[in-house]
């Protein structure tokens, strides 16, 4: 038995520790282990593997590892992984959900108190060293208070329900939509349908999209969408930049038909720097960081690991993808 792990990226380059692989090597004698440093090295180390963890195995080198029966992907988006040859073959998929149940809600929480609270337009006064109460408090609307608002969430995977709760917990109303609204969201006062999302959104303040992108959600936000919602709200992406139709976004930031935005992703990445929404006052944007923790590698590690174990033991992994759905069930 063979594993491989790749976890190079075009924009860091990621290794596993020595110490960790040793213990993969004293907890599992019979599992030949490699660690592949350059991808020009993965073709011929694919060759016999049975297990493949990292970050996606390219596609051009799919085809040459005949003995493949397993790949982990160490994100939870699997989106790119799901290429035609992949979804024709028997080999199982698991991804890292879960690990980010804490930092991306937090994440959101932070990005709603900047709008609530217009941290933003306070940051670009002093930037400026300019004193004025009175652009803060009157920007996009007015100050206003988490609590007491409604607060949407599309997706019940354990990033929106961790953020149900986290959101309650400031007095927020929470409404989740999940497509089987029949099963229950804790601290939710309201399961419904993908059929109800119009109603949904026009009595959101904030809405907050959470749910992974597949051929149902890709363009779940459009035009229409977006004028369902209240001119007063807010919608706040973590999800995937595809997910919502930017070029409309842009107008409706720009024409004020909803408050503002907060997004963390974006259909193109890096955002180019001619982008507009670089300049909208009302758009709060981060650079793709919400998932990002210092220990995040080491608890996808210790997950790997965990699977690594009930694979040898021919028992049920944890996280399987459904590659026809494209995500793994259990969540949204």
């Amino acid at each position: 038995m063979k594993l491989v792990a790749f976890f190079h990226l075009k924009e860091v380059r990621w290794s596993l520790p020595d110490e960790r692989l040793a213990a993969w090597r004293a907890r599992f004698p019979s599992l030949e282990v490699a660690s592949v440093e350059d991808e020009a090295a993965l073709p011929a180390a694919l060759a016999d593997a049975d297990v493949f963890v990292g970050w996606r195995l390219p596609p051009e080198h799919f085809g040459g590892a005949r003995r493949l029966r397993w790949i982990h992907s160490a994100s939870a988006g699997i989106e790119e992984s799901l290429y035609p040859a992949l979804l024709a073959s028997a080999v199982v998929l698991t991804n890292s959900t879960g690990l980010h149940s804490v930092c991306i809600p937090e994440h959101i929480v932070g990005q709603m108190l900047v709008l609530a609270r217009n941290f933003h337009e306070a940051v670009r006064l002093q930037a400026r060293g300019e004193w004025n109460r009175f652009a803060v408090i009157a920007h996009q609307g007015g100050l206003r208070e988490l609590h007491g608002s409604n607060l949407a969430i599309l997706g019940a995977g354990p990033i929106g329900a961790n953020l149900a709760r986290m959101a309650a917990a400031l007095g927020m109303r929470v409404r989740v939509m999940r497509r089987d609204a029949r099963q229950p969201v804790a601290h939710a006062e309201a399961v419904v349908p993908p059929a109800e999302l119009h109603a949904l959104l026009g009595w959101a303040d904030f809405v907050v999209l959470a749910v992974p992108l597949t051929d149902e959600t890709r363009g779940l936000i459009g035009a229409a969408e977006l004028r369902a919602m209240r001119s007063s709200a807010y919608l706040i992406n973590v999800a995937r930049g595809e997910v919502v139709d930017e070029a409309e976004l842009v107008r409706c930031l720009r024409s004020g038909a909803i408050a503002g935005a907060a997004l963390d992703v974006f259909s193109e990445e890096p955002l180019p720097p001619e982008h507009p929404l670089w300049s909208l006052t009302n758009a709060l944007l981060t650079p793709h960081i919400s998932g990002y923790t210092a220990t995040y590698f080491d608890r996808m590690l210790a997950l790997f690991e965990d699977n690594l174990g009930r694979f040898l033991a021919g028992q049920p992994l944890r996280n399987v993808v459904d590659k026809r759905r494209g995500y793994a069930p259990g969540g949204g």
